[in-house]
């Protein structure tokens, strides 16, 4: 599916990223740290299982969608290699069969295009509530103010001293959390995982009766 971040997830993370340090003076200076959590969800041992879970359970949708595709692709070359030699009625009916093979594979891909995009969602929600308490964990024991998150849109920073990145460290504290990685997950973020593909379209309406 495509790329996307959560919605939910931004604004939990928008809300979660300002810790205020106890007994900070205020004309003491803020620690500051950043944080790339889009990157931190898809590396971490949960997230690279989700992603490798999610690929497995929707395969055998693509697989089927991919058969839908194939038998228009058919149908489409059927008629531009025979289209000068079909008759009227043979070729209305070869339109209208990739016709109604192309409203199906899009309804059908449209389907399974939105329950992937919900399935990866709640993965990637699920996994940020979690990783929220690893940050403000981490955030208050070394005295951080504000935690920014530089994937996030909401929060456009325009400079950042990389020295500051807490990424691999809440990938680090967030693993040591849960079990360890299996050795066959792919280093893959769940948004990242295979769309169905698009059906081309019919080559030319059927013609009316």
């Amino acid at each position: 599916m495509r790329a996307f971040v959560s919605t939910t997830l931004t604004l939990l993370v928008a809300a979660a990223v300002v810790f205020p340090a106890p007994g900070l003076a205020q004309d003491k200076a803020a620690k500051v740290a950043i944080i790339n959590i889009q990157a931190a969800i898809a590396q971490c041992n949960e997230g690279q299982e989700a992603a490798k879970a999610l690929q497995s359970k929707f395969q055998p949708k693509r697989a089927e969608l991919e058969r839908e595709q194939r038998e228009i692709n058919d149908l489409q070359g059927q008629l531009k290699n025979q289209e000068k030699t079909l008759s009227d009625d043979a070729r209305n009916k070869l339109l209208r069969s990739i016709d109604d093979k192309t409203r199906i594979f899009n309804r059908d891909n449209e389907d399974a295009t939105t329950e992937f995009q919900q399935a990866e969602q709640d993965a990637i929600n699920e996994i940020g509530r979690k990783m929220i308490a690893v940050i403000s964990d981490h955030a208050k024991k070394n005295s951080f103010s504000v935690v920014l998150d530089v994937s996030s849109p909401q929060t456009p920073v325009l400079y950042a001293d990389m020295t500051l990145d807490i990424t691999e460290k809440i990938i680090e504290a967030f693993n040591a959390t849960g079990k360890p990685a299996s050795t066959s997950a792919a280093p893959v973020s769940p948004s990242a995982a295979p769309k169905p593909a698009t059906a081309p379209k019919p080559a030319a309406e059927p013609a009316k009766p």
